[in-house]
């Protein structure tokens, strides 16, 4: 089986603003050849599941493009998406930033896909993916330090009422590294895959590991890799694996 994780921004590319005429212009106005070489590059790897962290599901960005939809459509593979927001957050009212969310696709037809929500932070939304024999979460962090661990203590207690074995995946937001989560992960009996703890952020010059895939106990992983692919300011993980 094989594993991409991926945060694409959108799909507003890798490079930072500096040739929009503001700051941060390119958030708003999007950049429609990105999404294709998105699509072109997941072909390349050959998933099974993809995890997507910072998918447009229809603003006027993306040209009202639901980005899951669309990427699934093109490879042939079935997603199961939803917005980042609980349904009481403002974020919920604002244009463009209703419409950011995380997604899977997978090869096989999903089935059992459930959406639960951190207490705290504004990314709230955790996708729990559970296949035949095991099970995957995908989560976007806070960026702030303390709702970050309170989401790892929500995040643990999901992981405990879980019977099969567990794979997380996503964009931690860990400034600090493995280091970081370190406690979690002894707690909830998870390994990371990225064992030499490569950098993934910047894209154009890695300096900080902020996205992870993490793996217990029924899981062995037999390959990993970080593609120098720079469409997204985030670099993407690359996890293959099997049961045992």
């Amino acid at each position: 089986m094989r594993l991409l994780l991926y945060n694409i921004r959108y799909a507003v590319g890798g490079g930072a603003s500096s040739r929009m005429a503001l700051p941060g212009a390119g958030y708003l106005i999007g950049n429609q050849s990105v999404l294709p070489e998105i699509a072109r590059f997941i072909k390349s790897v050959d998933p099974d599941v993809v995890g997507l962290i910072e998918v447009d599901t229809g603003s006027i960005r993306s040209r009202n493009v639901n980005q899951a939809e669309k990427l699934a459509g093109d490879l042939g593979m079935n997603t199961s998406y939803e917005t980042k927001y609980g349904s009481k957050s403002l974020n919920q009212l604002l244009p463009i930033v209703r419409m950011q969310g995380n997604a899977f696709m997978a090869a096989p037809r999903m089935h059992g896909e459930k959406f639960h929500y951190f207490d705290t932070g504004i990314k709230r939304l955790i996708i729990e993916l559970e296949m035949d024999d095991y099970a995957i979460f995908l989560v976007h962090l806070s960026l702030k330090y303390r709702h970050r661990h309170l989401q790892l203590r929500h995040l643990y207690d999901l992981i405990q009422a879980t019977e099969k074995p567990v794979m997380v995946a996503g964009d931690f937001n860990t400034f600090w590294g493995e280091n970081e989560i370190y406690l979690f992960m002894k707690a909830a009996g998870l390994r990371s895959a990225n064992v030499d703890s490569r950098p993934t952020y910047p894209s154009r010059a890695p300096r900080k590991e902020l996205d992870f895939v993490l793996y217990q106990d029924g899981i062995k992983v037999t390959a990993f890799d970080i593609p120098d692919v720079k469409l997204s300011d985030h670099l993407p993980l690359v996890c293959d694996f099997e049961l045992t």
